[in-house]
Formats: structure tokens, sequence, C-alpha cells
């Protein structure tokens, strides 16, 4: 446990790294990335670019000083951050780089008020969570590698299938090279991705698996990403698999991980609600198939919101799910106005996936909510659920990218 005199000591330097925490964490990438560049590979340089990951960790490490006496409260960010980290392969002896360079980053942004006293009690605290974080990766590894058909590390995935959804998102439907099992998973995890970049070195990617569990493949649906400003790369994996990787191909994949799921054995009478907007549908999807396999009578009620009908995936095959199953409502939501020849009605319309048409859809509101999608649709749904009152333990989602972001938004 903790000392008191730590705990003390990292409290009381909350306000100032609220203060000073994203100055302190661009300090500290910068730092890391010049003085060990070895761990470069494991971070998005988008998100880099674009800052989320300077932000995300300042507001993890507020978090963390604020909350020091009753760390409780944060088992969800534990629990998230340790299924990334397993995903990503990050072990035990990563923790030490991080460790030495955030304590050199207080001492050298925070000048001298980084004094001995702080700097040790940080050192005590930062250990302290890299053992609660390195115990429960060291689970998460052992589980995947102990499962029937699971592994550890990185495997060999031949391409088998590789099917355009849409204008910008494409499926690899992905088969072991060894021709070996392949582990179940829980709908709405995802997978890694592990590539090669010209540089000699490697980056990863994870991808939401897209279909449901127990296929004798992994199905991954990619949006190719092009950078969201002029000085933002392009995504580097996601061009990559649309332009170059073709059927036949093989590449490195790592066991599926994510804290993000439907749990097929919790059985509740009330709607399952499943919201998403773009590629945020991934995850959607594999828990939409899996509910109505497991849970054919309960009411399940799918909202897909997009720019336009070009870019939208699966519309075939969500359509037919609802020719199937009576249970299953579903809506289709256009952001960009009605092109010529183009009529939307019935359970297509335009505008933006929001509290009103939730409400046409299920006016009672309760239910529980899975949702995914890009910020500005996370942040909506987010604030409106809670606005409604929506207990925790109905509310899930999973946001591709540093979840502080949305959180903090909202």
């Amino acid at each position: 446990m903790l000392s008191q005199q730590t705990i003390d000591i990292v409290k009381s330097t909350a306000p100032i790294l609220q203060e000073h925490g994203e100055t302190l964490t661009k300090h500290f990438y910068k730092r890391m990335f010049s003085h060990n560049p070895e761990v470069a590979p494991y971070f998005n340089p988008a998100n880099q670019a674009e800052g989320t990951q300077q932000r995300a960790l300042a507001g993890a490490i507020c978090a963390y000083a604020a909350n020091i006496d009753n760390l409780e409260v944060l088992g969800s960010a534990v629990e998230l951050i340790a299924h990334k980290h397993a995903s990503l392969m990050i072990k035990p002896e990563h923790y030490p780089i991080v460790g030495e360079n955030l304590l050199a980053s207080i001492r050298e942004v925070l000048g001298e008020g980084a004094t001995d006293d702080v700097i040790n009690a940080w050192g005590e605290a930062y250990g302290f969570l890299a053992d609660i974080l390195t115990g429960r990766e060291k689970q998460i590894y052992d589980d995947n590698a102990e499962k029937p058909g699971g592994w550890d590390g990185f495997r060999n995935f031949k391409v088998d299938k590789k099917e355009k959804e849409s204008s910008v998102i494409t499926s690899f439907y992905l088969k072991p090279e060894d021709g070996g099992a392949l582990p179940d998973y829980l709908p709405g995890q995802y997978i890694t991705v592990r590539m090669p970049t010209p540089d000699g070195s490697t980056t990863m990617r994870n991808y939401s698996l897209s279909d449901k569990p127990g296929q004798d493949y992994f199905r991954i649906s990619v949006k190719r990403e092009s950078g969201p400003k002029a000085d933002t790369p392009k995504g580097y994996v996601s061009n990559k698999l649309h332009d170059d990787i073709e059927v036949g191909d093989v590449i490195e994949v790592g066991p599926p991980c994510g804290e993000f799921f439907l749990n097929l054995n919790d059985r509740h009478e009330r709607p399952l609600v499943l919201l998403a907007a773009g590629v945020g549908i991934t995850p959607i999807l594999s828990i939409m198939k899996s509910a109505i396999d497991s849970m054919p009578e309960r009411e399940i009620i799918f909202v897909h919101g997009c720019l336009n009908e070009d870019v939208q995936p699966f519309k075939g095959t969500i359509d037919e799910l609802t020719e199937k199953h009576p249970k299953l409502k579903i809506h289709y939501r256009y952001s960009d106005p009605e092109t010529e020849g183009v009529k939307r009605e019935g359970n297509c319309s335009t505008g933006f996936v929001d509290a009103a048409l939730i409400e046409s859809l299920l006016p009672d509101r309760h239910a529980d909510y899975y949702f995914c999608g890009p910020k500005p649709f996370m942040v909506g749904i987010y604030q409106d659920l809670l606005k409604w009152g929506i207990p925790g333990n109905q509310v899930h989602f999973e946001f591709f990218g540093p979840k502080e972001e949305l959180q903090a938004a909202a």
C-alpha cells in the first residue's frame, strides 16, 4: 500500500498537474521518443500529431492524482488500459522506461516545484500503479494463451477474402496461416494488426472484429483514413491494407482484447439499443448478430448514422437480418442531404442521431445502450444518456481513440 505521506503529496500536486498537464505530457512524449526510440512503435503517430494522446495522458495523470486515496473509482480505466496494453504487447520491462521519463519530465517542467519529496512520492505512486497494471495484463496474456485456439504474441494470418463494403470501408477475412483453430472472443472486442514500416520498424493498430464469434475466420472492416488536417498524416495501416494487402498475403495479428463487449450471459427484459456512426458499426454489428442468436426474444433497436448511402457499409446484411428477425428494429440516419433519385422514407431519414430520434424509436428510454462512432456523435449520445438518468451499468461504449477525450468533452 502507498504511504500516507505519498498520498498526501500526490493529492497536493493534483492542481499543479491540472494546470500544467498538457505541457508536461507533450514534454514527456518528446523526451521519451528521444531517449528511448524503441518504444515509438507502440504509439499512434496520428494521435500524437493531433495531440489526443497527450491530452489523454494528462487527464489520466490528473485523475490518478485526485483519486489516489480512492482508486476503486478508477477500476474501469485500469481495465481499459490493461486491455489496450495487452493488445499492443506491452510488458513489465516497458514500465521503467515510462516511469523514468515521466519523473524526469515532472522535474524538468515543474522546476523548483518538483522537490525531492514530490519526485519520490510520484515514483512510489507510479510503481504502485505499474504493479496493478502489470498484474492485470498478465492475467489477460495468460487467458489469451491458454484458451482453446489461443496464443501469445503475434500470429501469422492469411487474408482469405477481401470484400468492399462501401466507398471507404473494406472487410478482410483472416485465417491462421498454420491452419490451426481460432479462439472464441466476446462480441465487441478487437484484434491488433502489426505492420512493417518503411524505416524497418513496425506499427500497430487495433481493429474491431466485425462479425460474430464462432466463425472459422476473423473479420475486420477497415475505413481508409485520410489525415483530417493538412499537417496530420493519413492512416498508414488503413491505407496499406486497402492498397497493398491482397488475398493470400500474410499479416501479423494479436489475440482478441477489449473491455467493450456484450455479455451474453446477462439476460434482461429491457430492450437492447445499439447506436453506431460511420465505421463505429464494426463492433456494434458483432454485438447485434450475437444478440440475435443468443437472445432472439429480446427487442433490439439498431441505429446507424453515416454521411450518405455511398459510404454506408453492411446495409444489405442488416436488411436481411431484419427480414428474418421480427424483434429487430432498424433505422438509418444520413447527415448529407438527399441526392437526386434518392428518397429517404420508412426507416431512413436525414439528420443526426440524437435524443429525439432515439425517443421516437423507444419512448420510455429504458434500455441497455451500446454505442460507437466518432467523437461528436459519442459526446452527444453520452450527454443525452446522462441527462436521461440512464444508470451507468446500462451505458456501454467503445471510443476509437483515447477515452478521456470523450469524457472530458462530455
